[in-house]
């Protein structure tokens, strides 16, 4: 009998261990992918994805100081309504107070979340003034968004002279190019790291909005205006973004990636893109025969 007893707890023990080890492997998952996020969205990501940019890191550090003062303040008024509900009901107070004003606590009430609306507007203006305001350009490209794809342009004046269009990926070539389905293209916007980027967006026929998550880049591109952005990293690699406008039926199927490489790098595409996209552009347009 007490053998058995023995037994039973040590299987109990090892289904507890095998539980815990399971535990501890799906929560490391979990927090890896969480986490995870660099340039691209990943499962159960919590959070912004990992920012590559002096405004983004901003952004960032805001979005989580704005939410420990929104958590601050949930918790503070739980913890009043928890007072008002033991310490004022009917059954502690059966003879109610007739106080209707309090001016010392009307003055706090109005007081205080004012200088906290003052306090998180300081940071605000910075990050505004830093979106707003374009430093000084080392290359400047053009974002065109069409009903559903984007085009870019590169100018004359620095190496460019030419553009293309850049269309989504279907499942099939996305998994053959080892890229996320829904994000991959067949023609990346190629950009050289640690260089100030502006780019000049505009839409060729409705409104849609060029926006990149790693970068802290959200512009809208409006037919008949020119609007513009900016960016600079040093982190090569491929960033994903997506339109973010709602633009018509295909909206979800103009996404936008941008490759960051070396300046070496860049300058050798740049020869090579010059070559490939003015052969393509050296084509003849067929008509239809009559």
């Amino acid at each position: 009998m007490a053998r058995r007893c023995v037994q039973g707890e040590e299987t109990i023990m090892i289904r507890w261990r095998n539980g815990a080890a399971a535990l501890a492997t799906l929560t490391a998952g979990f927090v890896s992918e969480a986490f995870a996020g660099t340039g691209q969205p990943s499962p159960w990501q919590l959070g912004m994805q990992t920012p590559v940019t002096e405004s983004a890191i901003f952004l960032n550090n805001m979005h989580d100081g704005v939410n420990i003062v929104i958590a601050l303040i949930s918790l503070f008024v739980l913890a009043l309504l928890i007072i008002v509900i033991f310490r004022f009901n009917e059954k502690a107070n059966p003879v109610p107070s007739k106080t209707t004003h309090h001016t010392g606590l009307e003055i706090a009430w109005t007081l205080i979340p004012a200088l906290i609306l003052v306090g998180i507007s300081i940071p605000s203006f910075r990050l505004l003034k830093m979106q707003i305001e374009l430093p000084k350009a080392d290359i400047t490209v053009k974002a065109v968004g069409h009903q559903w794809y984007w085009s870019y342009e590169y100018p004359q004046d620095q190496g460019g002279g030419f553009g293309y269009d850049s269309y989504m990926l279907d499942p099939e070539g996305a998994k053959k190019a080892n890229q996320p389905n829904l994000l991959a293209v067949d023609n990346e916007l190629v950009l050289p790291a640690g260089k100030t980027v502006v780019v000049q967006v505009v839409g060729q026929d409705v409104i849609h909005n060029f926006a990149i998550p790693s970068f802290g880049v959200r512009m809208d591109a409006v037919p008949g205006r020119l609007n513009q952005t900016w960016f600079k990293t040093d982190v090569e690699g491929l960033y994903y973004g997506q339109c973010s406008r709602l633009c018509g039926a295909n909206h979800a199927f103009m996404p936008i990636a941008v490759r960051i490489v070396s300046p070496e790098k860049y300058a050798a595409w740049l020869v090579d893109a010059k070559k490939k996209y003015a052969e393509i552009d050296a084509k003849p347009v067929q008509v239809a025969a009559e």
